[in-house]
């Protein structure tokens, strides 16, 4: 049985107290993870290890200890076969992101999942549904990128011949001799936290400032356009709808709403967002959006919108977008340099002391 591993750092949520990212715990079959909190808690002993929540966190936050996407990618482009099943190479279909899905279909000309266990599986009936919506959205961009290869749904049942009969936990403790003690002594750990039926908190403090500055591109985004670099473009870059694309995204800013605040490029986890040394701009790379949302949760005046389409140019000759371009000056109060959004002569900080200074001295009423 898996022991789901959680790195709060990366998580969207403990990036900003505004996120509403939910994607781990909507996508749990069993209730293993629970967002009482900011943070997500995780329940082992709920956990079944499917991997659906590792796949669907935007930035990776999330890994199973005894599967990982990024090697099963390698080794499976490497096969003749197209199969992918529960009972041979995946701990579930869950486990595989639709940008998984897209790059190995297009890699290996054709996907085959096998959908036959499903039925059988306690999680079945929970993964299935979604599954089958994310493999018609996954084929409706294929179609859309001229590509005449589809990833197909089939009651398999997939057997190995030579697989040994599974071991129930109650079995667990007969593995103990001494060649294996370091392996038994490992795996008595996981099983201790893998039987504590209560959701453990996770937390983020000031230790973690560096790494929450990090930027980083996600594992699966980097496979993905390596993929898409070795399949044939199409001879038309096709528009889609944006809502068929839940991992990336394409994203308009209104100059008359946004302040300059600076808060959507300096949150956002990969720097799809981002500006120049004098933040006289806002510009977005769609190759590095994960479509967390989390510049949308932080934006106080709904300046920065998502597409309702998106150019499958991005996936093929990825290109920075300016959204926004502002005049930067200096200030008449502190001197400082910045972004003059509608023509103002002070900075935003000195704007805040001049307005709390007038409220201090009774000259302005109290909110």
């Amino acid at each position: 049985m898996s022991l789901l591993n959680f790195s709060p750092v990366r998580c969207v949520r403990a990036l900003s107290v505004h996120s509403i990212c939910s994607d781990c715990s909507d996508s749990c079959p069993t209730a293993a993870i629970s967002l009482a909190g900011r943070l997500p808690s995780i329940n082992q002993a709920l956990c079944v290890g499917c991997g659906g929540c590792v796949a669907s966190c935007p930035t990776e936050a999330l890994n199973l200890d005894d599967f990982s996407a990024t090697e099963f990618f390698f080794s499976f482009a490497a096969e003749e076969e197209n199969l992918v099943s529960c009972q041979k190479n995946v701990p579930c279909l869950a486990a595989l992101s639709p940008e998984h899905m897209i790059a190995l279909c297009g890699l290996k000309k054709g996907l085959t999942l096998d959908t036959g266990h499903c039925a059988g599986c306690e999680i079945g009936g929970k993964v299935l549904e979604p599954l089958r919506s994310s493999v018609e959205n996954v084929n409706y961009l294929l179609e859309a990128t001229e590509s005449e290869h589809r990833v197909e749904c089939n009651d398999i049942a997939f057997r190995d011949p030579q697989e040994q009969e599974y071991k129930e936990r109650r079995d667990f403790f007969k593995t103990f001799h001494l060649r294996g003690i370091a392996k038994v002594r490992n795996d008595f750990e996981k099983e201790i936290l893998r039987t504590t039926d209560e959701y453990v908190d996770y937390a983020v403090d000031t230790a973690h400032t560096q790494d929450l500055r990090m930027k980083k591109i996600t594992d699966r985004r980097k496979l993905f356009y390596t993929a898409m670099k070795r399949l044939e473009k199409p001879s038309l870059y096709h528009i889609v709808e944006a809502d068929r694309i839940t991992f990336t995204s394409q994203k308009l800013m209104d100059e008359a709403k946004c302040t300059a605040c600076e808060m959507c490029y300096r949150v956002c986890p990969t720097g799809a967002l981002s500006s120049d040394m004098r933040n006289s701009k806002i510009d977005f790379d769609p190759f590095l959006c994960v479509k967390c949302h989390l510049c949308h949760d932080v934006c106080e005046t709904d300046a920065i919108t998502l597409s309702t389409s998106y150019n499958l140019k991005e996936w093929y000759e990825p290109a920075v977008q300016n959204l926004v371009t502002y005049s930067v000056r200096r200030c008449d109060e502190c001197d400082g340099l910045f972004s003059s959004v509608a023509g103002e002569k002070i900075c935003r900080r000195c704007r805040l002391e001049e307005e709390e200074a007038m409220e201090l001295w009774g000259l302005k009423e109290s909110k």
